[in-house]
């Protein structure tokens, strides 16, 4: 099997070198970072790499004028953008000048590795204008959120406690891969405690004592009616994995 080559171009030292650091994890080979265009594209032109991991705002030039330059130099390499610009105006013109792939941060570590070796296999297929197989990763980050905040609110979890960000990248997580569900102690606590930089553990806690919280205000009316069935009663409280599960198939069920 050929090994799979990229180079990422970031804005700071930093960011490069968290980024090299999650795809290493995931047994990507990342043969050099950079922060500089030019030496970005005097390395393009050398070497053959399968994948450049590139963020639009870069130093002392419009991240386009970098796609555009790529463009004209008819370079063979799949781009991936990892990008804070979220507008679909930008989405849109970076496909426009020939990028394969845009994903929206923050994002979520092993997604993007997921995504990574897509891109690499050529698995990324879903239809685009004009028939370029292209696919839109806009992480629908703000959209989701927002969603995930109202849900919360309704249940009466508040934000200033820990669990109340686990518990949102947990949905998040399981919307993107419900499968995560049967995994969430392998898989989706040390996914989330790596992201938080803190342990599986403390993840754990933190979101059962949000679902305690919730459950302790006694808004367990306001529960079963955003479910639109009576789930639970005030004496029974669901497993973490439940609370997940339950959020991310309503938000699924209505096109998250």
């Amino acid at each position: 099997m050929k090994k799979l080559t990229t180079i990422i171009l970031e804005a700071s030292e930093k960011d490069a070198s968290n980024l090299r650091e999650i795809l290493e994890k995931g047994g990507i080979t990342v043969e050099r970072t950079f922060t500089d265009v030019t030496e970005t594209f005097n390395y393009l032109k050398e070497n053959s790499i399968d994948i450049l991991i590139s963020e639009l705002v870069l130093k002392n030039i419009d991240g386009f004028a970098f796609l555009d330059k790529i463009k004209k130099m008819n370079i063979k390499t799949k781009t991936l953008i990892l990008t804070a610009l979220s507008g679909e105006g930008f989405v849109q013109k970076a496909f426009d000048m020939g990028v394969d792939y845009y994903i929206i941060k923050p994002f979520n570590a092993e997604q993007l590795v997921e995504r990574v070796y897509d891109l690499a296999e050529g698995n990324l297929a879903p239809k685009k204008e004009g028939g370029k197989k292209l696919e839109i990763d806009v992480a629908r980050g703000k959209q989701l959120d927002g969603k995930i905040t109202n849900i919360f609110i309704t249940v009466g979890i508040p934000a200033h406690i820990k669990g109340y960000q686990f518990l949102r990248e947990a949905i998040k997580m399981a919307i993107d891969n419900p499968e995560i569900i049967n995994s969430i102690t392998k898989r989706l606590y040390p996914s989330i405690a790596e992201r938080f930089e803190t342990s599986a553990s403390k993840v754990e806690r933190a979101i059962r004592h949000a679902i305690e919280v919730a459950w302790n205000r006694g808004k367990i009316e306001n529960i079963n009616t955003l479910f639109g069935v009576k789930v639970y009663s005030n004496n029974e409280k669901p497993t973490n994995g439940e609370f997940i599960a339950l959020v991310a198939d309503k938000m699924l069920i209505e096109g998250a």
